[in-house]
């Protein structure tokens, strides 16, 4: 059973949750930039992000699973801010976004492969998705006290494998949230200090692991790997590793 979305939006209010919403938020920022003029998306419950990075997007939209419940976060000019859907079926036409952000979605869905399947569909050619998912390797993945302490947590091996699967490509990865999932006010004093010494010495032992990858348009089928659709240069910033291609 998924967390209900007024759980999920308490852990983002109190204060360990706004510091890993800034975390997270610092280390997407650092990847994407301000998303000026692109057409965003959040999956799961994205909007702790989306609200601060896709204030210049053209659309901003969540949409959030139906067993989870939907949040309304300031609609605008824009149109509907928050959609509920099934996690295969969302209510977009093909190729709607340029840029999707997935958080709190994989973890608890009883079918990963199909909700990425739907990313892919209604992510435009060339489009962007970063995956956020908790570290199966890391002290977030054991902390019942907040959402990465729910459902199934992830290796950064996995989560290439299964975005192979349903046909993107990774471009770049890191993790995120090195501070400790504690609500104690000290450490919540030395979370900033925390993160920057354990992208430093640590990697590999964050909280959380991010992922982007691109829609791939050619799949591998008969055990012949097929041309990629030609690809924009990706340039990863600080804090974030460029795999190499097979």
């Amino acid at each position: 059973m998924r967390q209900d979305v007024a759980s999920l939006d308490k852990f983002y209010a109190s204060p360990l949750g706004m510091k890993a919403k800034a975390a997270l938020t610092a280390r997407v920022g650092e990847l994407w930039g301000d998303l000026n003029r692109e057409s965003l998306l959040g999956v799961g419950f994205a909007t702790p992000i989306t609200v601060s990075l896709g204030q210049k997007a053209d659309a901003n939209i969540a949409v959030m699973p139906a067993a989870q419940g939907g949040l309304t976060w300031g609609a605008t000019s824009r149109g509907i801010s928050t959609v509920l859907a099934e996690e295969g079926d969302m209510p977009f036409k093909d190729s709607s976004f340029s840029k999707v952000i997935l958080l709190h979605g994989l973890e608890e869905s009883s079918a990963p492969g199909a909700l990425l399947r739907e990313i892919w569909r209604v992510l435009s050619p060339e489009g962007r998705l970063i995956v956020i998912a908790a570290n199966r390797l890391g002290l977030w993945a054991r902390a019942e006290s907040t959402p990465f302490g729910h459902g199934r947590p992830w290796t950064r091996g996995q989560l290439s494998r299964l975005l192979e699967q349903t046909m993107f490509q990774t471009t770049a990865w890191t993790h995120g949230l090195y501070m400790p999932p504690s609500q104690w006010s000290f450490m919540l004093a030395m979370a900033n200090n925390v993160e920057k010494v354990g992208e430093a010495v640590s990697r590999g032992v964050g909280g959380v692991v991010l992922i982007e990858a691109v829609k791939r348009l050619y799949a591998d089928t008969g055990g012949q790997k097929l041309q990629f659709a030609p690809l924009r240069p990706v340039r990863t910033r600080k804090g974030l590793a460029r795999l190499p291609r097979d």
